[in-house]
């Protein structure tokens, strides 16, 4: 759109009615353009006794009414409906601008019709930002044709997060490396390299001066045979959203693995045990609810309650550690469980794409002074600590 008339551009921030000052010739394109974003920033204007699309008065925070009738005798446009307004902005705009507006539409203007209206949850494309939009209004979901369409976004973004993760996940957790024994499995983290030139040296060519590889050795991993416990315990209030999907990803790879066993606890102020569903994380995050309070000491002494082999038991405390109960109830659990053996870790965040946290220091300096690791990895650097701690 760079060839665009810079008065066009304009009319298109400003919005439709900027049409007195700026009044200038629009293509059918740049006009479809305009009313797809004044179905959603028209709504700036909702309480400054400006009229809203159709001649109506649009409440504060709502969507443009799709049932209001035109006045007597108008040429207003024909009103848009949010499965009509999501396909318009998929064919006029780029991928990556679609989802800025798609989480203005949630974030900013409550448009909670594009997460609970199954024909528009059809339309849209999954993606991080619409699975986290799905999990904090999952409660105003109804009807089984609006949950499949959510179970289809939420499979649909697990299944790439897991695709990027397990391979990395599994190399890590599968066992220590066996230096006596050799593998048919061709895993790079796993090559003798030694082993490889020793084989080959007798391929060595004198003329070019090159090893010539036709033989490449793997070492084998040692499988564990005695299982350990791995607690995660997830603060599911709403800042925590990415580390709860991640998380439930996470817990899936896991609980694959037959050198584990993987409890699965969601927290606010209440707490739930999804265990049963472990292994399989669309089921989990159909089952969370983002948001809510949060009361850390009572989640910890729940999962104290899970401990059977508190030697053999790392517990994984995800939240901001916004502890919003007795912090004492908690620093008591977290000495009970350090005492008795289990291996304490507490993440500030769990995200692919690691970014700065944000959690309450003070809280986390004094869990770190009662046995807690205090730390925010990715999945693959949780996978690389567990291995560490389960050798």
């Amino acid at each position: 759109m760079a060839d665009v008339d810079p008065v066009v551009r304009w009319r298109h921030v400003l919005g439709r009615f900027a049409e007195a000052q700026l009044p200038c010739q629009m293509t059918t394109t740049q006009q479809r353009i305009e009313q797809a974003l004044d179905f959603l920033y028209g709504q700036e204007y909702c309480g400054r006794g400006v009229r809203g699309p159709g001649g109506s008065s649009a409440g504060v925070g709502s969507p443009p009414d799709s049932s209001t009738e035109k006045q007597p005798g108008s040429l207003d446009p024909s009103q848009m409906s949010v499965p009509t307004w999501i396909t318009e902005i998929r064919e006029l705009f780029p991928q990556e601008t679609v989802e800025i507006i798609e989480k203005h539409a949630l974030d900013r203007y409550g448009l909670t019709e594009l997460v609970t209206d199954p024909a528009t949850l059809e339309k849209l494309e999954p993606n991080m930002e619409l699975l986290k939009a799905v999990l904090t209004f999952r409660s105003q979901m109804q009807g089984q044709d609006v949950l499949d369409a959510a179970r289809r976004i939420v499979r649909e973004v697990v299944e790439a997060i897991r695709q990027r993760l397990e391979t990395d996940i599994r190399r890590s957790l599968i066992g220590k490396l066996n230096r006596f024994r050799h593998s048919p499995l061709k895993v790079a983290q796993n090559l003798d390299w030694r082993g490889t030139l020793r084989q080959n040296l007798k391929h060595y060519d004198r003329d070019r001066r090159r090893l010539i590889v036709q033989t490449v050795r793997f070492f084998s991993r040692v499988e564990r045979r005695l299982p350990w416990h791995v607690i995660l315990c997830i603060d599911q209030s709403g800042s925590m959203a990415n580390s709860v999907i991640h998380s439930a990803v996470m817990g899936g790879i896991l609980a694959g693995l037959p050198s584990l066993k993987v409890s699965f606890v969601v927290f606010d102020t209440s707490v739930v045990d999804l265990t049963e569903h472990a292994d399989d994380p669309v089921e989990l995050l159909m089952s969370v609810q983002l948001g809510g309070g949060t009361n850390i000491g009572q989640a910890l002494s729940y999962c104290q309650s899970l401990v059977h082999n508190p030697l053999r038991t790392v517990l994984v405390l995800i939240s901001d550690f916004a502890e919003g109960a007795s912090p004492q109830v908690l620093l008591t659990c977290c000495d009970q469980l350090c005492e008795s053996g289990v291996t304490l870790l507490g993440l500030a965040s769990l995200e692919d794409q690691q970014a700065t946290a944000y959690y309450d220091v003070g809280m986390a300096e004094q869990l770190a002074t009662h046995g807690m690791e205090i730390a925010a990895l990715t999945p693959r650097r949780l996978a690389e600590w567990l291995a560490q701690k389960i050798s």
